[in-house]
């Protein structure tokens, strides 16, 4: 079985047109199913009101589909969400008239200069995922034994008991696994597994999942948890960062400031307590206390954000170590 995370940002209710509506809050899930092959489909339904959202939707995305219908600031933040979470393929589809010639400049030097332009064709558009889909089919083996699921729902089902909806983030989670919570601590045994319905003994890297899960509650599971068995897999309240900003962010980043860090579906307010440089402000090291842990695995890139900036609001990446 194969699946893939799309991050899908354009018109509201776009991914409607590529699948059936799931679970939907501040970000909105689509399913595409196809024989063994799936694709999710997420939509930041609370787009551009809150930065929260788009960071979700492409956080966990191994793909994207970006709809232009107007060359806004909105469309330049994605441009730039979608670069420092580093989602590197991917479709472009232009509407209102807009040419090919007008957004390239925009997007040269990102990420999301490397999509592929396409028609504005829902039903070759579902073709081309689920092709893409069918590549990544994959299962563990037996030197993979233990893996981190981030969660970004959790519910209650009568007769079943907690239930975490999420995407495996490294390595695989098998039925029966003991995963720890973080934040929190508890650890969660591994009751049931379920890809797009059907029932699984396993699942990897990449998967969207649905487990069902013994010793939690929903309370324990808020969206970002992480589930996981992986001795690689570190927490921390503080940090110490080297950060790479953005070329349009347009001031040094100042000791005191509030910021965000997202990594995985994890979105952790936090202070900037320290932050020095080698005469290149754009290239900072820093020291940031979290508001609460963040799990990461070292050497991993975690997106910056700063949500009172004004036309912007994603500052650049930071190196987590």
């Amino acid at each position: 079985m194969g699946n893939i995370n799309v991050a899908v940002i354009g018109p509201a209710g776009y991914g409607g047109g590529l699948g059936k509506k799931g679970t939907s809050t501040e970000i909105t899930f689509y399913n595409l199913k196809r024989g063994e092959d799936t694709v999710t489909l997420i939509e930041p339904s609370k787009y551009p009101e809150r930065l929260a959202p788009l960071f979700y939707a492409v956080s966990m995305a191994r793909m994207a589909i970006l709809v232009v219908e107007e060359i806004s600031p909105a469309f330049g933040e994605c441009v730039l969400m979608l670069h420092c979470a580093g989602v590197r393929s991917g479709f472009i589809v232009l509407r209102n008239f807009i040419p090919k010639e007008k957004v390239m400049p925009l997007i040269r030097g990102t990420a999301v200069e490397g999509y592929e332009f396409v028609g504005d064709e829902q039903g070759a558009l579902r073709e081309r995922l689920l092709g893409e889909a069918a590549k990544s089919r994959g299962s563990p083996t037996e030197e993979v034994k233990a893996g981190a699921a981030v969660v970004d729902h959790a519910f209650s089902v009568k007769g079943v008991g907690t239930v975490a909806l999420g995407t495996v983030a490294r390595g695989a989670v098998r039925r029966h696994d003991a995963l720890k919570v973080v934040p929190g601590g508890k650890v969660a045994e591994v009751r049931s597994i379920q890809k797009h319905d059907d029932d699984f003994e396993w699942s990897v890297e990449g998967d969207r999942v649905g487990l069902a899960l013994k010793n939690v509650e929903v309370d324990d599971l808020d969206r970002g948890a992480v589930l996981t068995n992986d001795a690689a897999v570190k927490t921390a309240k503080r940090l110490e960062v080297g950060a790479e900003l953005l070329r349009y962010w347009p001031a040094p980043i100042k000791q005191g400031m509030a910021v965000h860090l997202g990594h995985w579906m994890q979105f952790v307010p936090a202070r900037v307590e320290a932050v020095s440089d080698a005469g290149d402000w754009r290239r900072p090291n820093m020291t940031l206390a979290l508001e609460k842990e963040l799990a990461y695995v070292a050497g991993g890139t975690a997106v910056l954000m700063y949500l009172s900036g004004q036309k912007l609001r994603v500052v650049g990446t930071a190196r987590l170590q």
